[in-house]
């Protein structure tokens, strides 16, 4: 490798500095945000610039963390500058692709673990081609390694799950059992000491713990913090609970707020000083790497022990990467998706779960089950029934009139801010590179789990969501180490040839993900339409029902039409991609029938006339679906299987069932769309032609099958389509019906009344 290749490695070792701080805050942005946008602590440009300005704050504290990148992982004393670069360069290519792949699926998962696992392939890759190059120097793969340190750092890491889960459940169960889900009563006696509490924790962390780290103390300063923590700490409590009292008796403010608030200024300034390393560390140990090449006589040749030492990092280069992490901050939508998840898998009340349940979340599920029985069996009845009082949330503890209600409540929240910061930031003290990630995330989930958030609703789904993204986090590990080994060496052996191959890889994985993520932006805000935010006046949301039902009607209508001329042509990569849409509309559907439900609870209030049919809508929706869903998979795979396909005389009889189909769904569509009655009874007589043509058709099938022209299961395949499409328009035509009768017709009548379908 030649000097002017390091010149552009340690140039595109700056540039991708900047595309893995993009990436990784849209990755741990969720760290930070999600218990202040859960609970809707206050509005979302005030914590966008409370969070903001705890990142800024926070790269100052991240000086002593740069170390990890320069020793921690490898011995540089061993290696020269241009196989450091080597190693840096394989890593950052690494960590952008890692990285962005996991925000495009809004995955969360650990800069942490992926820069060690990277820095740890890439450095394995450099050794092995070393060792192989000069076998009689006595030395062996673990002389290069720092494994002590590597293994430290694993283990901290994955104890870290554990403990930030305990942590989590256990604080969140006592603050529980302290406040209840009615916690606005008891947080005028005793909120002020649990806040000051909640605000020394945090203060002393990052603050104390946090202070050796600091860029702009001196060494005396810091030692005095140091020597005089407790009576800090003492007085802060002292002081934060006095004019919390004050905000709780003479303002009426609700603590919570303030608190929360604080911990996520506390968590995003931990973030900044624990995780900054993880995105521009590698590039200014590449950069120091060739400075003290340079300055010395043989550049090309001469060891790194340099780096073993120790090297400021400006302050001013901290801030400059502070305002690219608050940029991207603000202006990327990945970090909105990434959120997502964390929110929805710790959200109070049951809804639409983002995961399916699988076999090992059921067996957990069973698991606690079974455990919680036995305790319940062995702990005595009267204080079990407290216990339960105090922690079980009732239906009247929280009202959220004339706003959408939070995902949950302002006490758990301030309990996810509070124990992550408290563990982020001691790991920060003793210069663990712990993992934000796993620490906010098993927080978060041990605080719902003690607020039985997963409830037997929905617990099976929200433990495969957990299990999803833990599952995540070791594949990261795995990845991250094999994608830098074989980096490595492509750069190693193939010098500019490689990199510019690599470089092309990666502007076209960004791209494709990056489509891949529009898309599924796309699908989500369609699926938003279809819900219900507010459901207080009966009659404008039976009406709103029929307009989200229009809209589900208009879209199954094209993806109906559309993969019949895809059987009819086998053509098999349109027919999986209307496959894949089964799921949206049953997503779709559910949200409907969900929204019927929040409908239906309105009944209780008072006496809605011409309502009763209302909920048959449920079961007419779902027989729809079933019928959608069956000929979408059925004709998906039998073109897949490769079976014979229609005959001619086939074709042609599904093509006017088809007609008649589309055209039923056409009609009640509009009527839904106008809010008025097309003509019921010219809608009921197509059917009605539509079951002949079909009773037709299946007598000529019959034939078919006798003089053996149709193979069996050609014949099954036709009489399940024709089947569907006569369900199908039954159904619509049903929907028709009750739509008549929940909003009757511009002249008052209902023109749908004994259509005699059956």
């Amino acid at each position: 490798m030649s000097i002017e290749i390091c010149y552009v490695i340690v140039a595109m070792l700056l540039l991708f500095a900047i595309f893995d701080l993009i990436v990784g805050v849209t990755n741990d942005a969720v760290n930070f945000l999600n218990s202040s946008i859960g609970s809707k602590a206050a509005p979302f440009k005030i914590i966008m610039i409370i969070a903001s300005v705890g990142i800024l704050t926070g790269v100052t504290f991240s000086a002593g963390m740069m170390e990890v990148a320069r020793k921690g992982i490898f011995h540089p004393e061993f290696f020269t500058m241009p196989e450091l670069l080597t190693i840096f360069l394989a890593v950052m290519i690494t960590d952008v692709l890692l990285l962005d792949l996991f925000n495009t699926y809004g995955l969360p998962t650990s800069t942490t673990v992926s820069i060690v696992f990277e820095l740890l392939g890439s450095a394995v890759a450099l050794s092995i081609i070393k060792l192989a190059a000069h076998a009689d120097s006595g030395l062996g793969l673990l002389d290069y390694i720092n494994s002590s340190k590597a293994i430290t750092i694993v283990f901290g890491i994955l104890l870290s799950i554990i403990v930030a889960f305990a942590s989590g459940a256990i604080v969140q169960f006592i603050s529980r059992l302290i406040f209840t889900f009615n916690y606005e009563k008891r947080l005028k006696y005793y909120g002020a000491l649990w806040g000051g509490l909640a605000l020394t924790v945090i203060t002393f962390f990052i603050l104390v713990k946090g202070a050796k780290g600091v860029t702009f103390m001196d060494p005396h300063m810091v030692t005095w913090v140091k020597s005089h923590s407790f009576i800090i700490m003492g007085g802060i409590f002292v002081i934060s609970a006095i004019i919390l009292q004050i905000l709780i008796s003479v303002f009426k403010v609700n603590i919570l707020k303030p608190i929360v608030l604080v911990g996520t200024f506390a968590l995003a300034m931990a973030f900044a000083a624990n995780d900054l390393v993880n995105f521009i560390g590698v590039p200014l140990a590449g950069l120091n790497a060739f400075k003290t090449a340079l300055a010395s006589s043989d550049p090309m040749n001469i060891t790194m022990a340099a780096l073993g030492g120790k090297v400021h990092t400006q302050t001013g280069v901290m801030l400059i990467a502070g305002a690219i992490m608050v940029t991207t901050l603000w202006v990327s939508r990945k970090a909105r998706t990434v959120s997502e998840t964390e929110i929805s898998l710790g959200q109070q009340d049951e809804g639409m779960e983002r995961f399916e349940s699988v076999w090992l979340s059921r067996r957990i599920v069973n698991l606690f089950h079974s455990l919680f029985t036995s305790v319940k069996a062995i702990v005595p009845p009267v204080i079990g029934r407290v216990v339960a009082r105090r922690i079980c949330p009732t239906p009247e503890d929280c009202h959220f009139e004339g706003r959408k209600k939070p995902s949950f409540d302002l006490l758990r929240a301030s309990v996810n801010l509070m124990v992550a910061s408290a563990v982020v930031s001691m790991a920060t003290s003793l210069k663990l590179p712990l993992s934000t990630t796993y620490v906010t995330f098993m927080v978060a989930m041990g605080s719902s789990f003690s607020d039985q958030a997963w409830g037997r609703e929905s617990a099976v789904y929200r433990v495969t969501g957990v299990l999803t993204v833990i599952g995540g986090w070791f594949m990261t590990a795995l990845i991250a180490f094999v994608a830098s080994f074989i980096s490595a060496n492509i750069i190693y052996y193939f010098k500019m040839p490689g990199v510019v191959c690599l470089m092309i890889f990666v502007f076209f994985m960004i791209r494709r993900n990056k489509k891949h993520h529009e898309g599924t932006e796309k699908t989500k805000e369609e699926i938003t339409i279809y819900h219900l935010e507010k459901v207080e006046d009966f009659q404008s949301s039976v009406s709103a029902t029929f307009d989200h039902i229009a809209l589900h009607l208009q879209d199954m209508r094209v993806s109906l039409g559309t993969a019949f001329d895809a059987l009819f042509q086998e053509d098999l990569d349109t027919l999986r991609e209307h496959r894949r849409k089964v799921k949206q509309f049953q997503v779709r559907s559910n949200i409907i029938i969900a929204n019927i439900f929040k409908v239906l609870r309105l009944l209780q209030r008072g006496d809605h006339k011409g309502s009763f049919n209302y909920y048959q809508i449920i079961r007419r929706l779902q027989k729809l679906n079933d019928g959608y869903r069956d000929i979408v998979i059925r004709s998906t795979m039998h073109v897949a299987n490769r079976h014979k396909g229609l005959l001619p005389a086939q074709i042609e009889e599904l093509k006017e069932i088809k007609t008649e189909i589309l055209y039923i769904l056409e009609q009640v569509e509009i009527a839904f769309n106008k809010k008025d009655i097309v003509d019921c009874n010219h809608i009921a007589a197509r059917f009605h032609y539509l079951r002949d043509l079909v009773d037709e058709y299946n007598a000529n099938q019959i034939a078919r099958i006798r003089e053996e022209s149709s193979k069996t299961r050609l014949s099954i395949m036709y009489y399940a389509i024709s089947g569907n499409c006569v369900m199908m328009a039954k159904q619509t035509v049903k929907l028709l019906e009750i739509f008549n009768e929940a909003l009757p017709s511009k002249d008052g009548t209902n023109a749908c009344r004994n259509l005699h379908l059956d």
